[in-house]
């Protein structure tokens, strides 16, 4: 029977996970099995985070709904959407600053879903 040797995977799999380690301080970039609980931290936070920035600009966009009476989830929801449904094919992230003082288009997209919301 043949032997079973493991060592390039096992290789492999280490240099993943310091790679992912990059830029950590100390042993947490050095030393594999360090570096492993920090990665797998890494990611846990970086998930819950990713949900946590979307709640925020959700409270930012309720804001700004409250200040100007109108209702955002009219315009907001068919970003939402599969791209072949959408009319126009941008991405959430091309609205970067819809709810912030320093955007005058915001008013403009509120009037056009006050007028959708009306319409409907």
């Amino acid at each position: 029977m043949s032997r079973v040797k493991r060592g390039q995977a096992k290789h492999a799999r280490h240099k993943r996970i310091l790679k992912l380690a990059k830029g950590y301080r100390a042993s947490y970039s050095k030393l594999y099995r360090v570096a492993k609980q920090q990665t797998v931290r890494s990611q846990a936070y970086a998930f819950a985070h990713r949900r946590k920035k979307e709640r925020r600009f959700q409270k930012i966009v309720d804001h700004q709904d409250q200040c100007r009476g109108s209702y955002s989830r009219h315009f907001l929801q068919p970003l939402h959407e599969r791209p072949e449904k959408r009319r126009n094919h941008r991405k959430p992230q091309s609205f970067g600053g819809i709810g912030g003082q320093r955007s005058p288009s915001f008013g403009t997209y509120a009037e056009i879903a006050k007028a959708n919301a009306n319409a409907k």
